[in-house]
């Protein structure tokens, strides 16, 4: 999918060549292919090839995939997932980034999150 939005279109064998480590053809076209019967692609037929572009905006998808991560590995907990991300992280938060996260948690309990 980062392909499709980064490109706007693109063939499976396009796909397959900015892959970084790809896998085979037909994997990519089985890929595409699921992507597309779960509605975040449409293809045309361009010079005998299929010619992929996302139909799911970007945000939206994101929502989507953040959603299913919360889900699957957290238990649809927030808390657990950023925690996860702050202890794996290999790189300690600036003084600016744990500064914008407090502005966050600050904002959410304002909201009511």
């Amino acid at each position: 999918m980062d392909i499709l939005y980064r490109e706007g279109r693109a063939a499976a064998g396009e796909v397959l060549e900015r892959l970084p480590d790809p896998p085979g053809y037909s994997a990519v076209r089985a890929m595409l292919r699921v992507l597309e019967n779960k509605g975040h692609l449409t293809h045309v037929l361009e010079d005998g090839r299929y010619v992929y572009r996302p139909i799911v905006p970007r945000n939206r998808a994101r929502r989507s995939a953040l959603q299913n991560l919360l889900q699957t590995f957290f238990d649809g907990s927030a808390e657990k997932a950023v925690a996860a991300l702050l202890s794996e992280s290999k790189n300690p938060l600036s003084e600016d980034e744990l500064e914008r996260l407090s502005r966050l948690i600050t904002d959410a309990r304002k909201e009511g999150r």
